[in-house]
């Protein structure tokens, strides 16, 4: 049953105004800064007077609490598997064997963001599809994407600033709306990612979303050439995405189960290559849309497992475990994502475990 929309409050299809949409805006940033935001400062790593991985990861786990045995951010999640049919079509730009023409493994992720594995799936409308492609000569893929376009900022320390702008109050359990009204204001680089978070809302589904790589990578062909990209995974399921429902906290999970049981889930695995003076080191700024494309094929998923229990359960993201055939860019956020990602891996096992030093994980 839907409820009335409280005095004073815009509807649900309005724009949020003043206060509400500071809130939107916060609660969404503190979501989707957590693929890189464990950063070390790229060049200054551990040195004084620069960010380091676990001061960053601190600062994450004040505002959104410490959940031992979890990932620090997107600790929601489920696993999934299946596999990359490729068509061949990029054999011609990288000499990475999972371009060509066949089948590759993978394990994957489907998660919300944010560092509470009980949250409410409608707790953010960010997506998150992580994947771990295993070739037959033994070199593997992995990337996380995420279903918004472009990323909020551009640089690690904006990444920390952005965090601390959005950290609740101990009383209100809110972030300040001036405090992230003034972030969000002296970083003008936000603008695209504040035009999606106007609009966004929280999907009732994994499989209808898009999700898109963020950053930038190099496909390198067998002269040595090498080609800007970014990549993106466009879903074959028809439709406009729904918005989830508000009063189940789990529908996610459920709705892929429910969806499996009738077929695999497929995305076009799409690729998108950059003309000269397109920015390869920025992941605020989306390449236009007629830059040329190449669908390289299909990705499927056949099935699922809680994440407790599953087989992505203790794999590490790590969006610069390349193949040869793939080179990493260079935007700043990745080698801090790869360093956040390191970190989170060495806590939560740790937790798991039980290992000295480390708090064990406790289940509800």
């Amino acid at each position: 049953m839907a409820h009335p929309t409280p005095p004073g409050r815009p509807g649900p299809g309005s724009p949020p105004r003043g206060g509400a949409l500071a809130w939107r805006l916060a609660a969404i940033g503190v979501c989707v800064v957590g693929p890189a935001l464990a950063f070390a400062y790229v060049g200054g790593w551990l040195r004084p007077g620069h960010l380091s991985t676990s001061t960053i990861i601190g600062a994450l786990q004040t505002n959104g609490g410490v959940h031992p045995g979890y990932r620090r951010n997107h600790a929601k999640g489920v696993c999934v598997a299946g596999y990359f049919e490729s068509n061949g079509a990029l054999a011609a730009y990288s000499t990475a064997q999972v371009f060509a023409p066949g089948r590759t493994d993978l394990v994957g992720r489907l998660a919300i963001p944010g560092g509470n594995p009980y949250a409410p799936d409608s707790s953010a409308p960010v997506r998150s599809f992580a994947l771990r492609l295993t070739q037959p000569d033994g070199q593997q893929w992995r990337t996380g994407m995420n279903n918004i376009p472009v990323f909020p900022v551009a640089t690690p320390k904006a990444f920390y600033e952005q965090l601390v702008a959005t950290r609740p109050d101990p009383v209100t359990h809110k972030p300040d709306p001036a405090r992230v009204k003034a972030f969000f204001g002296s970083h003008p680089e936000t603008q695209a990612f504040l035009q999606w978070a106007k609009t966004a809302k929280p999907s009732a589904s994994f499989a209808t979303e898009t999700y898109y790589s963020l950053d930038a990578f190099y496909l390198v062909d067998r002269s040595g050439e090498r080609h800007a990209v970014r990549w993106q995974t466009v879903p074959e399921t028809p439709g406009t995405p729904a918005a989830g429902d508000p009063n189940d906290t789990d529908y996610l999970s459920k709705d892929v189960s429910d969806r499996l049981a009738k077929g695999p889930l497929r995305w076009h695995l799409v690729f998108q290559f950059a003309d000269p003076g397109d920015p390869v080191d920025n992941a605020t700024i989306a390449w236009p849309s007629t830059r040329r494309t190449v669908d390289a094929g299909t990705i499927v998923i056949s099935s699922e497992q809680p994440q407790d229990g599953g087989p992505c359960r203790d794999i590490n993201y790590d969006p610069t475990v390349v193949p040869s055939g793939i080179a990493v860019s260079d935007d700043p956020l990745l080698a801090a994502r790869s360093a956040a990602y390191a970190k989170s891996y060495v806590l939560r096992t740790g937790e798991e475990t039980g290992a000295p030093g480390f708090e064990p994980r406790k289940n509800p």
